[in-house]
């Protein structure tokens, strides 16, 4: 017999208020990668679709680094998101809106000081308490749909491996175990809120993002494949590309990981 998931699916729905995003709910104990399940262009999963897993067993962050994630611990999901005429230009937008929504999300459930980081995490204490890959699905040259992948450190509190910044969880955070289902429906009321605005205010969801971006100001090293550059983080563009301030003046930066110098 198949044990029961310690996921309360009635707690989770009283608390979704959503009119689309986690009404196609899938839940798995464990698979692959949610990402890879909505990016499956033969897949008819309507827009809005969540994709759960209690432990995933190809998790990934940026530049294919693994997500390592406990069963049953922590939330691992996948949202599917239908790409309009509104949104195509905006996927790094909605990359730093959805870290801002989750950041915001945390700390007004929890009372912690909650931090972004550029151009995808979440900290808590400059400890890495999430992160998200936002992948794209294209139809030849035309971007149709995206994938926002997102790992939330809840319950977990022994992590093994080498990390750039220490992970990690609300329960060590807090000294106390974590309902997980408030926050994923607290977080997708919130998300479906947020893609509104990605439309159609996306310089008030920068402006909310540099709000909870202690690292602006900061003297800063960007890791590019193994290429290092060093500056002052001086500010995002419209776009929400990192404005790195050098000797040389100031450079635009698509991608990176981000270290503060201390």
């Amino acid at each position: 017999m198949e044990p029961q998931p310690n996921f309360n699916f009635d707690q989770f729905d009283i608390k979704l208020e959503t009119e689309s995003i986690g009404r196609n709910f899938l839940y798995f104990a464990e698979i692959d990668s949610t990402n890879a399940i909505l990016k499956d262009k033969t897949s008819k999963n309507q827009n809005g679709t969540v994709v759960f897993a209690e432990k995933q067993n190809a998790g990934k962050g940026r530049f294919n680094n693994t997500w390592e994630s406990a069963k049953g611990q922590n939330l691992t999901f996948s949202i599917l998101l239908n790409i309009d005429k509104h949104l195509k230009d905006k996927l790094n937008i909605l990359n730093l809106g959805t870290a801002q929504v989750l950041a915001s999300t945390i700390e007004n459930l929890f009372q912690l000081q909650v931090e972004v980081k550029w151009p995808n995490d979440v900290l808590i204490k400059r400890k890495k308490a999430a992160g998200i890959l936002i992948e794209a699905v294209s139809l030849g040259a035309n971007i149709k749909k995206a994938v926002i992948g997102i790992g939330l450190n809840v319950n977990q509190t022994e992590f093994h491996g080498e990390f750039n910044y220490p992970p990690t969880s609300l329960k060590l955070e807090l000294n106390q175990e974590i309902a997980r289902e408030k926050i994923l429906a607290e977080f997708l009321n919130n998300f479906e809120e947020l893609l509104q605005k990605v439309k159609y205010k996306p310089q008030a969801v920068l402006q909310s993002w540099r709000d909870k971006c202690d690292m602006i100001g900061e003297r800063i090293c960007l890791n590019q494949d193994g290429k290092l550059k060093n500056g002052v983080f001086d500010d995002i563009d419209e776009t929400g590309q990192l404005l790195l301030r050098t000797e040389k003046g100031i450079k635009v930066i698509n991608y990176g990981d981000v270290t503060v110098i201390h």
